[in-house]
């Protein structure tokens, strides 16, 4: 599956000034890992964020935000976002730092 560079290029730029970024591909998409855990990824053209469990009800309904399943299963903490949700830079951002936030918060 292949997946958005373009969406994958301005995660990067959301994520520059941070020194322990990383990215893998997963999933057959892009993986961002902060400080050595997954915060976002880009899976064919949405933003897959990792959140706050208990905060995934108030999320999903923001608008293009639904829950991420993952070969049938639901995947716990995770959204994917749809791209007409994302192709404001602003709104991009907020996104990726909600992913940020959480993996920096992870034991």
């Amino acid at each position: 599956m292949a997946f958005d560079e373009g969406l994958a290029e301005r995660i990067r730029g959301a994520l520059a000034a941070r020194s322990d970024v990383e990215e893998r591909r997963m999933f057959g998409g892009i993986c961002f890992l902060v400080a050595g855990k997954m915060a976002c990824a880009v899976m064919g053209d949405e933003l897959l964020v990792r959140v706050q469990p208990a905060d995934v009800p108030a999320l999903e309904s923001e608008p293009g935000a639904h829950r991420a399943d993952m070969a049938g299963r639901r995947m716990q903490g995770w959204l994917l976002v749809a791209p007409e949700a994302t192709a404001d830079d602003g709104d991009l951002e907020r996104w990726v730092r909600r992913g940020e936030a959480r993996a920096s918060a992870v034991a």
